[in-house]
């Protein structure tokens, strides 16, 4: 049975979590992304939650946490403690994380913390940094294809939704990656509702507005940012990462290249299964992330 708490955070936000499996289990925490929830991982929980203690924040900003309105406060090193002062909140010592979307952006910035607690890294259609803005300079695909983040940051874009309604801004959020019929009219019911509260928008849109990517205008020759020139920390904790191969949003350019930065890598690629796999196709997901998390005799402590 899930069990959902309010969790205030040494971060100074407060978060709605859902809490799964046996609290004697190794855990997990499952960071959701953009435009979601803890119910990002809806079909997946149930096929794990007997293996292992499952901890799925609704992240600041989203659905039933707090959302702060200022840019500042989504910063990546911001959302990154978050994390960890989670797993204090509820005195977890070591855990796995997995990330979809945004979500695995934060968990790769949590593994290139390398602070000891963290043991396994799983992101799901999420990019390393490196990779990610390297394909925004060099790789005009997926520079096109990231344009979206651009019209994200631009101030007033939230009254343009509610202008357009959120029906239709949720068709546009879906229907290019996932056939619509596929979700429930509950769970649209659910995303439209967290979406339309006081700040909503607001608090989700500024995830983007506070990220460091740089995103080139279409044609545009840029520079690579300095970061990039240098020499940049790799991953020593195992890592798989999972990739709906259909994902129109991060062409799979994202998977070249991560051998170099991480030191244990395996690459899960799921054909035919677009960005939003953890419920498109949430039975392969489980399966896939089961047996790497389950791998580490070493978790340990518990909520």
């Amino acid at each position: 049975m899930t069990e959902f708490r309010r969790l205030p955070l040494s971060t100074g936000v407060t978060l709605n979590v859902a809490l799964d499996g046996p609290a004697d289990a190794p855990p997990v925490i499952l960071l959701h992304g953009f435009p979601e929830s803890h119910r990002t991982w809806r079909v997946v929980a149930p096929l794990l939650r007997d293996r292992f203690r499952l901890v799925m924040p609704d992240q600041r900003g989203f659905a039933g946490s707090d959302r702060p309105q200022e840019v500042e406060a989504y910063k990546a090193e911001t959302l990154v403690a978050d994390i960890f002062a989670l797993a204090d909140a509820l005195s977890i010592d070591r855990f796995a994380l997995v990330g979809h979307d945004w979500g695995g952006a934060i968990a790769w910035a949590a593994a290139i913390k390398g602070d000891p607690r963290l043991t396994r890294l799983a992101v799901v259609n999420a990019p390393h940094p490196v990779v990610f803005q390297k394909s925004l300079v060099e790789d005009e695909a997926q520079r096109a294809a990231s344009q979206y983040i651009t019209a994200f940051r631009t101030p007033g874009f939230e009254q343009a939704v509610e202008r357009m309604g959120f029906d239709t801004f949720f068709d546009k959020s879906f229907a290019g990656h996932v056939d619509l019929a596929i979700i429930p009219a509950a769970e649209r019911a659910q995303y439209i509702a967290e979406w339309s509260q006081p700040g909503g928008l607001t608090a989700m849109l500024n995830w983007y507005r506070a990220s460091a990517v740089m995103v080139p205008p279409p044609g545009l020759t840029v520079p690579l940012p300095d970061f990039l020139l240098r020499a940049f920390p790799r991953i020593h904790v195992p890592v798989l990462v999972v990739w709906g191969m259909r994902d129109k949003a991060l062409l799979p350019v994202q998977l070249d290249g991560l051998d170099t930065l991480v030191d244990e890598l395996a690459i899960a690629r799921l054909d035919g299964v677009g960005h939003f796999a953890p419920w498109e196709a949430g039975v392969r997901v489980a399966a896939v992330l089961a047996p790497f998390l389950g791998h580490d005799a070493g978790l340990g402590g518990a909520p």
